[in-house]
């Protein structure tokens, strides 16, 4: 886990861009947030993963919890507390109505029992997001609630690590949870609104996905042109050869685009737009694919140096696969936006 880079983006106040100034954060907008967001991971993919996930987990908080809530968790996140976001579960991934994690009441309180996994930073934030079904209420969608869990919180255990193809440095956890005892004071929101945060949370995270797979793109491109205009193959530098130039000219391009595309909804954020899940959807999955493609290109352009672990591009390259996956995978995006068109001829 990279602790030390941890540590630098506290060092630098990079916590407290997205808080409220008036629980110790900046009160930065949308855009400012994107932008750190890409070129954290240009520079390392899982910091740049490690520190969205703060901003995933924590604005349903910002955009939904109390005044006695935001001043109890906010200035913690400012300060540089790690946080996750727990939604998945071995039955609910694209459909997270199919989570079977419960919360029931009972006085005060709300114990917890389930488990979740495929969660970023599980082990090591100090403060978890998670997504439950309200036992009383009989309905699957209107039962979904959200609540913050506390780390060291009894019954809460670490059920194993997974050893991934990609983002190595960044620890991602199944949970379990075996009657956690929560106050009920952490509850977001009344029982059965978890939905519309968790749909609220989806489609802010979703344009940072992008940033992050658009930070690993510009990485990959950036090797691969310093590379090719360094190589020689028959006499001459590979980056004057005529099929390379028309890949590179369809790669800046599309990279261009993405970026436009990029900016063009943390403008609608900023803005205060109502729905942008449309929008959020086409930039997920566009820029997602392209950091899959950018990377294997890369790859490719670097030969047989690419396929080794010395070189970054063979990094990138396992790296940039998760983002056709998480946060809603490629097809499923595909599906809201096909769908969107239904009846609107």
């Amino acid at each position: 886990f990279p602790w030390d880079n941890v540590r630098a983006i506290n060092a630098l106040g990079l916590n407290a861009i997205f808080v409220p100034e008036p629980y110790g954060g900046a009160g930065l907008g949308y855009a400012a947030y994107l932008a750190c967001v890409r070129e954290l991971s240009r520079a390392c993919a899982s910091t740049g993963i490690i520190w969205a996930t703060n901003f995933h987990a924590m604005k349903p908080l910002i955009d939904f919890g109390t005044e006695e809530q935001k001043r109890r968790f906010l200035p913690r996140v400012a300060a540089g507390t790690l946080a996750a976001l727990a939604i998945t579960e071995p039955d609910a991934g694209s459909d997270a109505t199919h989570m079977r994690t419960r919360f029931t009441p009972k006085g005060d309180a709300i114990v917890v029992s389930g488990g979740k996994t495929f969660i970023t930073s599980g082990d090591v934030a100090d403060l978890i997001l998670v997504f439950g079904k309200w036992t009383e209420i009989a309905n699957d969608r209107k039962a979904i609630s959200a609540l913050i869990l506390e780390k060291g919180t009894p019954g809460l255990e670490v059920l194993r690590k997974e050893d991934k193809m990609g983002h190595r440095a960044s620890s991602t956890v199944a949970l379990g949870f075996e009657d956690c005892v929560v106050p009920r004071a952490n509850l977001l929101g009344e029982p059965g609104a978890g939905l519309q945060l968790l749909l609220a949370a989806l489609n802010k995270s979703r344009p940072s996905v992008a940033a992050h797979a658009l930070g690993i793109a510009r990485a990959a491109f950036e090797d691969a042109v310093l590379y090719i205009n360094e190589r020689r193959q028959s006499g001459r530098r590979i980056v004057e050869f005529q099929g390379i130039q028309f890949m590179l000219a369809d790669l800046a391009t599309e990279l261009a685009l993405c970026e436009a595309w990029l900016w063009h909804v943390a403008r609608l954020v900023d803005g205060g737009a109502g729905d942008f899940a449309l929008e959020a959807s086409m930039l997920k999955m566009r820029a997602s694919d392209l950091a899959m493609r950018m990377t294997t290109e890369a790859v490719q352009l670097h030969g047989g140096y690419g396929y080794c672990k010395d070189c970054r591009v063979e990094r990138l390259m396992r790296d940039a696969k998760i983002t056709q996956i998480w946060e809603g995978t490629n097809q499923i995006h595909r599906q809201l936006i096909g769908r969107s068109f239904i009846d609107k001829g």
